[in-house]
């Protein structure tokens, strides 16, 4: 009934897919004001979170694609800095919480913007922490950035809890799910009727919740081919593992108190079930009605995000994708694109293919 206010990851992805929109046209002014808005708005979530912040506290593939779309309009040194930013958060935040190391290219972009930006500190700096040595290389032709979105992410189901009540000293409760050893104790106010804590004589309360379910990709890794030579589709985006955390954060946010909501209306459930056992059945069934979970997600977002920057020539250029399954068979896709010196295109290819979800 209520319209869907989605989740943290998915409002901050909307301003990566208008990105993408202005890349395609090359209008680059454009789409660094929506990758700075993707920062600005996981900002702005994490600051209206007292406890338990997102672990998504920014995007590092973000400032990366920044990197790369400030660099194919000539500004090296903000080039420089967005890269810096994103090889910073991918080596303190996504390694930790996603599993997503820095990508190669990544590192390449860094030490070659360093050294184009005459940082000879910086490059010096991050050739240690990379571990590579920057060879200067003269640029010709064009460029592609061929983004790769693989799969479908999760998709959100139902689950649900018992948890004991406790009366605890001083006014307390405590709800208790000795499972999972969760145990959360919350004050109550006093009852304006009898001076009870409302919840009568409960003794537990279930708690329904959203999960998601993964959906694991049909293709586990790819590859573009020019030619002789190979260029790897590196992951930069575990959107799949990004979802995951982001409702975990925001369950145990939210936990303590839609368990005592849920506590106080089955109390009032079954205080009114007493005076008059009609309404108390319509109670119920309202309240059973409003105490599902919400399982509505954005369901075409692509499991991960994966790129590659490979150098075109003038004029047309034949490109081929080579994708690897899990059963090990191979797929292939056959590309055009004509350059022209010195441009950067872009391109987007996703991948739909997924496996069954298990338990859905």
């Amino acid at each position: 009934v209520k319209p869907y206010a989605g989740e943290d990851h998915e409002l901050v992805l909307m301003h990566y897919f208008m990105a993408l929109n202005y890349l395609r046209m090359n209008q680059f002014d454009e789409a660094l004001v929506e990758c700075r808005r993707i920062n600005n708005k996981l900002n702005l979530l994490n600051d209206r979170y007292e406890k338990k912040k997102n672990r998504y506290k920014r995007d590092a593939f973000a400032m990366n694609l920044m990197g790369i779309a400030y660099e194919a309009s000539g500004e090296l040194n903000n080039a420089f800095i967005a890269y810096r930013n994103a090889y910073e958060a991918y080596d303190e935040d996504y390694r930790k919480y996603f599993g997503v190391e820095p990508p190669l290219q990544l590192k390449k972009d860094l030490l070659r913007t360093a050294y184009l930006n005459g940082f000879t500190e910086e490059l010096e700096w991050f050739e240690q922490k990379t571990g590579m040595n920057y060879r200067p290389q003269k640029k010709e032709g064009a460029e592609l950035i061929f983004l790769w979105h693989n799969g479908l992410g999760p998709v959100k189901s139902e689950w649900s809890l018992n948890f004991v009540i406790e009366k605890g000293q001083g006014g307390f409760v405590i709800f208790k799910n000795d499972e999972m050893g969760m145990s959360f104790p919350f004050p109550l106010p006093l009852s304006r009727n009898n001076g009870n804590r409302g919840l009568g004589n409960l003794k537990f309360v279930r708690a329904a919740f959203p999960k998601y379910l993964e959906r694991k990709p049909y293709f586990l890794g790819g590859e573009l081919l020019d030619g002789g030579e190979k260029f790897p589709l590196e992951t930069a985006e575990n959107i799949n593992r990004i979802a995951f955390k982001t409702l975990e954060d925001r369950m145990f946010r939210e936990l303590t108190n839609s368990l005592l909501r849920l506590a106080l209306k089955q109390a009032a459930e079954e205080q009114l079930r007493k005076k008059n056992e009609n309404l108390g059945v319509l109670l119920s069934v309202i309240n059973a009605a409003t105490e599902k979970a919400d399982t509505r997600n954005w369901q075409t977002l692509p499991y991960s995000i994966s790129y590659a920057r490979i150098p075109l020539q003038e004029g047309n250029n034949s490109i081929k994708l080579k994708t690897t399954a899990f059963n090990q068979s191979e797929s292939e896709h056959l590309f055009n694109f004509y350059a022209e010196k010195g441009q950067t295109l872009f391109h987007l290819f996703h991948s739909l293919e997924s496996l069954p979800v298990a338990g859905y």
